[in-house]
């Protein structure tokens, strides 16, 4: 089995960002503000729509330091994709 190949309801392994995978982060984020994050690696799970967990870089703007955080987000099956929690790990 492939990292691109789901299980419904299990976690993929880490792997590289597919262009869909890209688009849904981009579009999650879509006008926040603060902490900027850069998706290095994405795992996902289906469910009623798809759960992504991306590592990200994690950087303040005008601060030189960074740090490691997931960006959860939901990708409902109708509707757009949207932020459930960040942590920094």
């Amino acid at each position: 089995m492939t990292a691109q190949e789901h299980l419904v309801g299990g976690w993929t392994p880490y792997h590289k960002l597919t262009p869909k995978d890209q688009e849904v982060f981009k579009e999650a984020l879509e006008g926040f503000v603060g902490v900027g994050y850069t998706p290095e690696e994405v795992s996902t799970q289906v469910v009623n729509g798809t759960n992504y967990r991306y590592k990200s870089k994690a950087t303040l703007p005008g601060s030189p330091g960074s740090w490691q955080a997931i960006v959860e987000i939901y990708a409902p099956i109708n509707g757009d994709p949207h932020i459930t929690q960040i942590h920094r790990i």
